[in-house]
């Protein structure tokens, strides 16, 4: 598939942050965030601290966590890759936001081993633990496995859908957000746009920050659970009914 020349650097880059966070829901729950050191994770960590969450981060580095995140959030230390080390992670966490990914394209964290495994030991571990909610940062273009990103990127997103599956496979209610290409811009100034399906669109992009916005708004929303949906911006008024939003989507298998 051809993409825009443009779209093409944005949507690799949002394919190769990884990180590990958690936070506490406002109602008391707790949310465990992973892939938060990145630069997608950085901005959903700092959203749910500024919305009063409690922020327990699952990193690889503690030092670089705490130096990444600052004083108001909590570090528990693990890998994706290590499924012993995400089960204690998991302990009292209610829900979970995850913008984990790929590295590199071969390796320890080649997008089999992260997007795939990864995110499978994290469903694994949330559905033992009881979690009521999982959100999931994926990427449009996961069913198109002619996308020229699966030749250039070790099959990351053939990956990504395998990891998508797996979480709702795993019973845990859950939503999954497959953002265009990733752009650092302020959030707030265009619309959001929800559609599903996973048409190819060269031109879709979304700002880091209203991928942070989309995740904590689906996390607080019933009508979010169990429903897959691309999203990107266009000109237009910002999002003021969220619950409507994710009500108007349909939920998957139907």
């Amino acid at each position: 598939m051809n993409l825009s020349r443009r779209l093409f650097p944005a949507l690799l880059a949002s394919l190769c942050c990884t990180i590990s966070w958690a936070g506490s829901h406002s109602n008391g729950g707790t949310v465990l965030v992973i892939g938060a050191t990145g630069e997608t994770g950085k901005l959903v960590v700092a959203r749910l601290v500024d919305e009063g969450y409690t922020v327990k981060a699952f990193v690889r580095d503690a030092v670089k966590g705490r130096k990444t995140l600052g004083k108001k959030v909590s570090l528990v230390t693990g890998d994706v890759t290590i499924p012993a080390t995400i089960e204690p992670a998991f302990n009292g966490i209610d829900y979970v936001i995850s913008a984990v990914g790929a590295t590199a394209a071969s390796g320890n964290n080649r997008p089999e081993k992260v997007d795939y495994e990864g995110v499978k030991h994290l469903a694994d571990a949330a559905a033992a633990a009881g979690v009521k909610h999982f959100v999931l940062v994926s990427s449009m273009g996961v069913t198109h496995e002619d996308h020229q990103l699966n030749r250039f990127f070790g099959k990351v997103l053939i990956w990504k859908a395998q990891g998508e599956q797996a979480l709702r496979d795993s019973g845990v209610p859950y939503t999954i957000v497959r953002p265009g290409g990733l752009i650092n811009e302020p959030g707030g100034n265009l619309r959001v746009v929800a559609i599903q399906g996973d048409p190819l669109m060269d031109n879709a992009r979304i700002p880091r920050a209203d991928v942070a916005q989309v995740c904590i708004e689906a996390l607080k929303s019933p009508a979010a659970q169990n429903k897959t949906l691309e999203v990107f911006t266009e000109e237009g008024e910002s999002v003021s009914d969220w619950n409507g939003f994710f009500a108007a989507l349909e939920p998957d298998g139907t």
